[in-house]
């Protein structure tokens, strides 16, 4: 039992940090890559869909995104999804291509994005946090129902503990190197 508890606790963690890096890997830096508009929604005869499935996401340069809609009628509701989008950028079609420019980060705005991060890395660590509360529960409920021991629910509970403090290392980890690449001009 503390076994399959201990692996399906393990899982939702690694879940919880995959989602902090992909989270972590939104908030741009001054470098363009196209995971950036990953979560731009379109509205495509009706339904919300994301751009990749409206359109072609490239790179033209280190600072600039091409996207290219398969259907001429999509260019301007893509170009104006990415204007609307929380990401502060200012899309230009030229034809049926739209080319998505980086602006340059100023101090301030490093500053502010910093912020951010701490902030998702925050929510990470409490959501870590409550994974190894539910699973402590568990183990106090069988203990409980006569289902395991006190020794073997200490033993559990220790070993929750050093899978929450490794795994919390590891979010402090992409923490730091996310604000060391914000830092980086």
């Amino acid at each position: 039992m503390i076994a399959d508890l201990k692996k399906s606790t393990e899982a939702k963690m690694q879940k919880t940090a995959e989602k902090l890096r992909t989270d972590l890997a939104k908030v741009r830096t001054g470098r363009a890559h196209t995971g950036l508009l990953d979560h731009v929604q379109v509205d495509y005869w009706g339904s919300m869909v994301p751009v990749s499935q409206v359109a072609n996401v490239t790179l033209i340069d280190s600072r600039t995104i091409g996207v290219q809609p398969w259907e001429k009628p999509m260019v301007a509701k893509v170009e104006k999804a990415i204007r609307d989008c929380d990401l502060g950028l200012n899309p230009a079609s030229q034809g049926d291509l739209i080319r998505v420019p980086m602006p340059m980060l100023t101090e301030e705005r490093r500053r502010d994005l910093i912020k951010v991060v701490r902030g998702e890395t925050e929510e990470a660590r409490v959501a870590l946090r409550n994974v190894r509360r539910d699973a402590n529960d568990q183990m106090k409920r069988a203990i409980k129902d006569k289902e395991i021991s006190e020794d073997d629910e200490r033993r559990g509970q220790d070993e929750i503990q050093k899978l929450t403090d490794k795994y919390i290392a590891e979010l402090d980890k992409q923490l730091a190197d996310k604000e060391k690449e914000l830092l980086t001009v």
